[in-house]
């Protein structure tokens, strides 16, 4: 009984650790989008980085992935194509189903969006003493893998390299 209450105060001391860095990576997140905020909306954006770091997919995965239903996918879709963001093309696997992909400009938008959240996370950590960096570092890669992410060693199969 005493160890269960002592493990939930650690955990609910964690989640506010966790909860106070994400505050930090929101804003970060926020001040990489300057100047891609008259492109895209975050929605667009958000669609871009799942086809970024996931490789083509079909509208149907994409949507699962944001978590909107199919209609929307297809709206914010539909508009990255328009923007030349986006390109539709036949699935080999499965030609009843289109795969997405980013065209070049997308890779290029989203590598700028990347490349500023990289320099702004960096200024952040050489404020940090290099123990506390590492262990940050393992830990958000424990952290990313919980939740699902790419790891950085298959994310080039993507096509995604920054």
């Amino acid at each position: 009984m005493q160890a269960d209450r002592i493990d939930r105060a650690l955990l609910s001391a964690d989640v506010e650790a966790v909860l106070a860095g994400s505050r930090v990576l929101v804003g970060v997140a926020a001040e990489s989008l300057l100047g891609v905020d008259e492109v895209v909306t975050v929605p667009q954006l958000r669609a871009l980085m799942i086809l970024a770091t996931r490789g083509p997919l079909s509208l149907t995965l994409l949507a699962e992935d944001m978590d909107v239903h199919p209609s929307n996918a297809t709206r914010t879709c539909d508009r990255l194509v328009a923007a030349g963001l986006l390109d539709r093309r036949d699935n080999p696997a499965d030609r009843r189903h289109l795969l997405l992909e980013l065209t070049p400009a997308g890779f290029e938008l989203i590598d700028g969006v990347v490349t500023r959240r990289r320099a702004a996370i960096a200024r952040i950590l050489e404020r940090m003493p290099a123990t506390h960096r590492r262990a940050l570092g393992r830990a958000f890669a424990h952290f990313a893998a919980a939740a699902g992410e790419p790891q950085p060693k298959d994310l080039w199969t993507l096509g995604w390299v920054g």
